[in-house]
């Protein structure tokens, strides 16, 4: 049988969602930092002579993984936010959005900031 999560069990789950937001934050800051630079910035080359397209090709290619890595972390940061308004709402955190059934433990300790449980989870997948 589930059970609802204890008051202590969700500021452990506050205290974690926390310290996961500032990391992602961090992270952030150094991808949009990253995104930002200007070509010969990015490789190091500020003289103005031209430089290897391979070496274009490549400053092009990791600031395009610095930008999708920014999105990613973007949308996880959103879900992060989520559950902490439910947190301090205290309006269902822990509680699946789609069948109302409390999230296991074991999974909310996996993905602090799920809105699913995995039966539910599961099936979204799957379409």
């Amino acid at each position: 049988m589930i059970k609802v999560l204890s008051q202590k069990k969700v500021e452990y789950f506050e205290s974690l969602l926390t310290k996961l937001r500032k990391k992602i934050l961090k992270e952030i800051d150094f991808e949009e930092e990253t995104i930002g630079q200007q070509q010969r910035e990015a490789s190091g080359d500020v003289s103005s002579y031209t430089y290897h397209m391979a070496d274009q090709g490549t400053d092009a290619e990791n600031r395009e993984v610095a930008a999708f890595l920014a999105t990613s972390e973007g949308s996880t940061l959103a879900d992060i936010d989520d559950a902490l308004r439910k947190i301090y709402g205290k309006k269902g955190y822990g509680m699946c959005e789609s069948c109302d059934k409390p999230i296991t433990e074991k999974r909310l300790r996996a993905v602090p900031y799920a809105k699913l449980c995995k039966e539910c989870q599961s099936l979204r997948e799957r379409g």
